[in-house]
């Protein structure tokens, strides 16, 4: 037996903060000293942050990143270190994990296979690094080995696979088993989305299967840069068994997952495999000076929290991962609370849980001083007793009225800012809107009504409740939260500087059926080790309405729309998918037999027109959390040009088909 203990590091790091990544990763280093570990491994561009877009470009970044490094370094003596950081060689930037060992530099891996799409633009900043290339790049008055390296540390090898590498067909991990790597690492930064984390686990199970190593995966954690959420989920592998899974979407700066591992077991496993043929021609390894410790086998208790196995995962990953986002958002924002305009409807009663939860969760986990530690930059924050004082100190949802509001909506947002524990606050804005009414029908001289103006009304409404909540916002140092949700985004059914005004759009990634789902889970059941929301009923009991034309009118969302189940459906298959409305008519013919044709082309032509005039709108949305690949940011997946010919071609093409009856099933 060869046994040696060895750890994955998840880390909350910030783009740029220099000394408070450098002091993460110096508390995971003394955590794992502390625990006797031998061998630790940090995220992918653990040092910069992972998020630093094109400051990636700056000489200042490269050169303060070599100085960080160069600070610590000292502090690993008696271990093994990887810690990822961006380098520069003649001229090109790649993506780095540095080893250090004993207190020393020993060398850098490059990343060898870039992630370029959906959120991912590394192509944009980093270069490819070659196979087998290997050259000598000079930090401080040093030179340090660089490139397609193994180390072999005593006698023990260690490999690379960064992130992408392990995800590709051709994996890194195949190359590394032929030159004898004993153990991968794999410093990563992989966003949260749903479903994601069970890939990760079969690829880190598999390679360490398949290449008889023992896999080492570390990944960032929390809402590292604006957008992306990260989960972390630690994991530990060897010969296709989990030996150890740190926590997911945990509220801690730096969270250690450890393990005892039994080299010689790993390499006894590929000595048993017929085919595996080791490659006796490539003896360029860096060695490094250092022997490991003995150590004694140890039970590795570290598993997935309860939630991890309910059977409402997504229910549960959907709302850990936005509280967690609006918690890390909020205070690396340094914005001094929430402020949620509270219409009665499920997107701002959702919205407002969340931001509840957001404060709930954290005690919960990391207890009420961590949390305060946290949110320093808030003055009287310490006063706070317990998470239920936090909320109300920090969350404030605000019920703005007009002549067409209903007591139905009233009270249920005052339930729900009840229930959550916020402060509720009433404007009644309607003499707002009568008075810029009453200007603009003076100006051009004619009354205004709804039998003619009826959006220019509808959307005034909307848009005389923003100055108010921003003045709020303002006045508290708070960030105003805006309420709408994707399908409302895909369509354009929400008013500019109105439902959309906001520093953060934190439900603009996830679909209005799906919401409405959620918030009838958590009416009846709630969160694992938290609670139902009773409250929620009143909102759930409601058919969604923006409310904004006279009630004898019973607007409706859907009556606006389409349902928001075919909405949704459409979506997918027309912007994740990338089919054609004709193709789409074929899809749900065949799932929705008993509607008519003539109402599917409505419902698609609707869709369609409206997608392709409110790209505009998408544009100006405030930043929103990625949850899953059927985003609509246009900033960071889904791109579509603003200006278009909007489907026309394609559209008149299906209306003659379904005219002339010669769409039926299978024939589109």
């Amino acid at each position: 037996m060869k046994l040696i203990k060895v750890a994955s590091a998840v880390l909350n790091q910030t783009p740029l903060d220099w000394n408070g990544n450098r002091d993460r990763i110096l508390d995971g280093i003394s955590k794992a000293s502390s625990q006797n570990v031998s061998l630790l491994c940090f995220p992918e561009l653990s040092l910069t942050g992972y998020g630093c877009e094109d400051a990636f470009f700056s000489g200042d970044v490269h050169r303060i990143a070599e100085k960080v490094l160069l600070e610590i370094a000292p502090q690993t003596r008696g271990m093994i270190v990887a810690v990822g950081m961006p380098l520069v060689y003649r001229g090109a930037l790649y993506n780095t994990a540095c080893l250090l060992a004993n207190g020393k530099i020993a060398g850098f891996v490059g990343k060898k296979h870039l992630a370029g799409t959906g959120i991912h633009y590394e192509p944009r900043w980093f270069k490819r690094w070659p196979e087998n290339a290997q050259v000598e790049v000079e930090i401080g008055d040093e030179s340090y080995p660089f490139g397609d390296i193994v180390f072999d540390c005593g006698d023990i090898s260690i490999g690379f696979e960064i992130c992408e590498d392990a995800w590709v067909a051709d994996r890194v991990g195949n190359d590394l088993v032929q030159r004898g790597v004993d153990i991968i690492l794999n410093p990563s930064a992989s966003h949260f989305a749903f479903g994601k984390h069970e890939v990760r686990e079969r690829f880190v199970l598999e390679g360490s299967r398949a290449f008889g190593v023992v896999y080492v995966y570390s990944n960032l954690v929390g809402n590292e840069a604006g957008r992306a959420i990260y989960d972390g989920g630690a994991m530990i592998a060897s010969g296709g068994q989990m030996l150890a899974q740190g926590p997911r979407l945990t509220f801690a700066d730096t969270d250690l997952t450890t393990a005892t591992v039994d080299v010689e077991s790993a390499r006894l496993s590929r000595a048993r495999d017929d085919s595996y043929e080791p490659d006796l021609a490539n003896e360029e390894n860096v060695s490094i000076d250092f022997e490991f410790p003995d150590c004694q086998p140890e039970p590795t208790a570290e598993c997935p929290p309860s939630w991890e196995h309910s059977v409402h995962l997504k229910e549960e990953e959907f709302a850990r991962a936005v509280a967690l986002g609006l918690f890390d958002y909020l205070r690396k924002s340094r914005s001094r609370g929430y402020v949620v305009s509270l219409s009665g409807g499920a997107d701002s009663a959702a919205v407002a849980t969340l931001s509840a939860l957001s404060m709930e969760l954290g005690v919960a986990e990391i207890g009420l001083n961590e949390v305060q530690r946290k949110l320093a930059h808030i003055s009287d924050i310490d006063q706070a007793t317990n998470s239920h004082d936090l909320v109300n100190r920090l969350l404030v949802c605000v019920y703005q009225s007009t002549r067409n509001s209903s007591s139905i909506t009233r009270e249920a947002a005052h339930g729900v800012a009840q229930s959550v524990g916020a402060e509720f606050l009433e404007f009644d804005v309607d003499q707002l809107v009568q008075n810029y009414i009453g200007m603009v029908s003076g100006a051009l001289g004619r009354e205004l009504t709804w039998q003619q103006d009826d959006l220019a009304l509808q959307n005034i409404q909307a848009r005389a409740r923003a100055p108010g909540v921003w003045l709020l916002a303002n006045i508290r140092g708070a960030l105003l939260l805006s309420t709408s949700n994707r399908s409302e985004a895909a369509v354009g059914y929400a008013t500019m500087d109105g439902d959309t005004c906001g520093g953060l759009s934190p439900i603009a990634g996830i679909d209005k059926a799906f919401l409405r789902t959620w918030l009838q889970w958590m009416e009846e059941t709630g969160l694992t080790g938290g609670g139902a929301i009773p409250t929620l009923s009143a909102i759930n009991a409601q058919q969604p309405t923006a409310e904004l034309r006279p009630p004898d009118s019973k607007q409706t969302d859907e009556e606006d729309l389409m349902p928001y189940d075919v909405l949704d459906e459409i979506e997918r298959a027309a912007i994740r998918d990338k089919l054609g409305p004709r193709d789409i008519f074929q899809l749900l013919q065949a799932r929705r037999s008993g509607t008519k044709s003539s109402q599917l082309l409505a419902w698609i032509e609707r869709f369609f027109r409206l997608w392709s005039r409110n790209q505009w709108k998408r544009e100006r949305y405030a930043p929103s959390f990625h949850l899953d690949d059927e985003n609509l940011d246009p900033k960071t997946w889904c791109r579509f040009p603003i200006l278009s010919g909007g489907f026309e071609r394609e559209l008149n093409e299906l209306r003659s088909h379904v005219e002339t009856g010669q769409v039926e099933k299978g024939q589109a």
